[in-house]
């Protein structure tokens, strides 16, 4: 069964010290975001539903991810349609995590139409959703300060 959880995964790669992010395009709503999904209560953890999802929308697995801070509240009616877990569960908190996949090939699932590599400044203009750019400003953030 979902829980009222989310999972981020911004997949990043860095070419001769420029960063790079792979940005993903629904299918369903044609909008532009990360690899994103919902934990399910067979998960261990909620690293283990940001494996899965990552799993199920590119076939990579076997990565290292790292939790961001950022977390986000996302209103359940903007995840689901419905009060599915209750009539008082308002919210589906979102986690994000970031994993740099070097030249791991992705293999998109039915969920997307395409995707593909962008810097930072064009990730923030085409994201669709506040929770996917507030996310990617961090992660952006550390990986300057690491470079």
């Amino acid at each position: 069964m979902r829980l009222p959880k989310q999972v981020l995964i911004i997949l990043y790669r860095v070419k001769n010290e420029k960063i790079e992010y792979c940005i993903f395009k629904r299918r369903d709503l044609q909008v532009w975001q990360f690899v994103a999904g919902g934990a399910e209560d067979f998960d261990k953890d909620i690293i283990e539903s940001a494996k899965r999802e990552l799993f199920e929308e590119t076939s990579i697995k076997d990565i290292e991810l790292e939790k961001l801070e950022i977390t986000t509240k996302i209103p359940v009616v903007n995840v689901v349609k419905d009060f599915i877990w209750g009539k008082d569960v308002f919210y589906s908190e979102e986690f994000a995590f970031a994993a740099n996949i070097n030249d791991k090939e992705i293999t998109l699932s039915l969920e997307h139409d395409e995707y593909k590599w962008v810097d930072y400044e064009e990730a923030k203009s085409i994201l669709r959703y506040d929770s996917n750019k507030s996310a990617l400003w961090e992660i952006n953030e550390k990986l300057i300060r690491r470079l």
